[in-house]
């Protein structure tokens, strides 16, 4: 247990692989019941059965891989001490009372619910905040920003919960999803061709390095923030579109400039790469839904499952990896839980484009491949995250 919690990538890694086979298995099994002409009349839960789906992959799968992330990458970043065994099981224990309290909301006082699901991220960017503050960058303080705009998100969802506001839940949603895509278009635009230069570079290759173009990184990490604000604060479904097109374009752009091709054999890269196309198509999509061409939730998917499911299993196993003292090589069955992820997104996106009779088959088969995926990386690296690492 003291390895499992000695290091914040173990315990969080594991809750949001953990987290991803068992809520999905559950939206699975509800979905599933109703596609079959049955009928599930109560859940433990308050809210609709599709958006406490929603909500626990925003905050909850999605908070727990970040909150892994930032609790080992900061301290790298900063040179600031590494959090404590006692803080990992205390914000550990915040984020899966989180999760229960949204779990049994529908026997719970919804302002309790609240109370303890918003503590979660408070406690850790106050952590992350000190660390920060250690060697202060504004590329780095900017993910406080970030949290910030999630956690606002989430408060949004909770207001209408308990009845304090009448439309909270949509826009919350969408902010924190849009939030979480700006951190991966942050961090994504980081790794992805720096962990390429480095593979290259090792291999001995000097010419056509990824590059990257500072006007071009300004311009997509800018509108990725500022598009979540745009939808909250001015719902004008025009300019959404065409901000979200701009961001969609700017991330393609990039990602053009940073040798896939070359990474073809390499797993553990191209991950990296088919989660940052999953990115850009997201963006390009929802610009195109809002300008009334496509469905929103089908680009919403694209978002949710490509993006933000590929880009942090890619980065997860990366750094478990990485580490754990392993060598830097995903298993086969770990590459297959990667393409599984950008398939799950491509049928669920289907889904809702098609009619209803591809709706169901295209939504299930998209359930089963997110918990075949989810199920080979706990699999693979659950043995990992409780071993200490090797010296």
């Amino acid at each position: 247990m003291r390895t499992l919690f000695g290091d914040g990538f173990r315990v969080f890694f594991l809750a949001a692989g953990l987290f991803a086979v068992f809520s999905i298995a559950l939206w699975e099994g509800w979905l599933a019941v109703h596609a079959t002409g049955g009928l599930i009349i109560s859940m433990p839960f308050a809210p609709a059965p599709h958006l406490w789906h929603a909500h626990e992959m925003i905050f909850g799968y999605a908070g727990a891989a970040m909150g892994g992330f930032f609790l080992t990458a900061v301290p790298n970043w900063t040179g600031a001490k590494a959090a404590r065994h006692a803080f990992i099981l205390a914000v550990s224990g915040l984020w899966l009372a989180g999760r229960l309290a949204v779990w049994w909301s529908g026997h719970i006082d919804p302002f309790i619910v609240a109370v303890i699901d918003l503590a979660f991220l408070p406690v850790l960017a106050a952590k992350i905040a000190t660390q920060l503050v250690k060697r202060p960058k504004p590329q780095n303080l900017m993910f406080l920003v970030l949290l910030t705009m999630i956690w606002s998100g989430n408060l949004l969802v909770h207001l209408e919960w308990t009845g304090l506001i009448a439309d909270g839940v949509e826009p919350g949603l969408h902010l924190g999803l849009l939030a979480v895509t700006a951190v991966i278009v942050v961090i994504g635009g980081r790794v992805t061709p720096a962990f390429t230069r480095n593979a290259m570079t090792r291999a001995g290759v000097e010419e056509n390095l990824p590059q990257s173009f500072q006007p071009l990184d300004a311009t997509a990490i800018a509108s990725a923030i500022l598009l979540p604000l745009l939808l909250v604060f001015v719902p004008s479904e025009s300019a959404i579109g065409v901000l979200a097109i701009v961001t969609g374009l700017s991330q393609a752009l990039r990602l053009a400039g940073w040798r896939t091709l070359w990474c073809l054999d390499k797993p553990i890269l191209w991950s990296l790469h088919l989660g940052f196309a999953m990115l850009a198509a997201g963006y390009l999509a929802l610009g195109l839904a809002y300008l009334g061409l496509i469905s929103q939730v089908a680009a919403l998917h694209l978002l949710g499952i490509g993006a933000v499911g590929g880009m942090t299993l890619a980065v997860m196993s990366r750094a478990i990896l990485g580490h754990a003292g392993l060598p830097l090589t995903a298993p086969r069955s770990v590459a297959l839980a990667y393409g599984l992820i950008a398939a799950a997104a491509i049928f669920r996106a289907s889904g809702s484009i098609a009619g209803l009779d591809w709706y169901n088959i295209a939504t299930l088969t998209s359930g089963a491949l997110w918990i075949i995926a989810f199920a080979i990386f706990v699999s693979v690296f659950f043995p990992i995250l409780i071993t200490p690492r090797k010296l």
